[in-house]
């Protein structure tokens, strides 16, 4: 079996609390990976410190927190990305739709272009994978639901930005799941760093 060759990888925790599942999920794709040969960095949004409201659009500029500008120099230094979330009501927690809104700018993530109806793709050459927690069903999810959250941080964001392919690994229902089955899905996400 031959080697994968090492890359650059940023995982970040979009669950607010450190202790949660979506955690145990970023820290065994983190062990697992940097145990294959990977260089792996780590960030919990949780316990970075930024305004996650982007008070005023794009109509003026908000200067950045030093937190989140590390966070983009973490960003265009890695080669693939892994984000781990759960779906609430839906959708991304709040405080990953703030983070997103504050960092993934134009002129960093995107540039507008004269005449032109799509922008320039800024985050080109990555790719990433999504770790998604949830209590609903994950198969009603994605075909009652048809997977709003999922898309958002998908297509409308990484994909918007030229951030290919993203791949996505879906657990739940979370509530009430055993431990055998906890410990079934972070085999999963240890077996998804095995195989980048």
């Amino acid at each position: 079996m031959t080697k994968t060759t090492p890359k650059r990888i940023l995982i970040l925790l979009g669950h607010p609390s450190s202790d949660s599942f979506c955690a145990a999920l970023a820290d065994a794709y983190a062990a697992t990976a940097r145990s294959e040969g990977h260089t792996v960095r780590e960030l919990r949004l949780g316990q970075l410190d930024f305004d996650p409201i982007l008070h005023e659009g794009y109509r003026q500029v908000q200067p950045l927190e030093a937190d989140l500008l590390a966070v983009q120099e973490a960003i265009s230094w890695a080669e693939h990305l892994v984000f781990a979330y759960p779906i609430w009501w839906g959708g991304a927690p709040a405080l990953l739709k703030g983070f997103i809104d504050r960092v993934f700018l134009p002129g960093y993530a995107f540039k507008y272009r004269p005449g032109k109806a799509f922008p320039a793709q800024l985050l080109l050459g990555r790719t990433a994978q999504l770790l998604v927690t949830m209590d609903t069903p994950p198969w009603y999810f994605r075909w009652v639901y048809h997977m709003p959250g999922i898309h958002q941080l998908r297509k409308t964001t990484l994909e918007f930005c030229g951030i290919k392919p993203v791949r996505v690994a879906s657990f739940g229902p979370i509530l009430n799941a055993t431990e055998p089955q906890r410990a079934r899905w972070l085999e999963q996400a240890k077996a998804l760093a095995r195989r980048l």
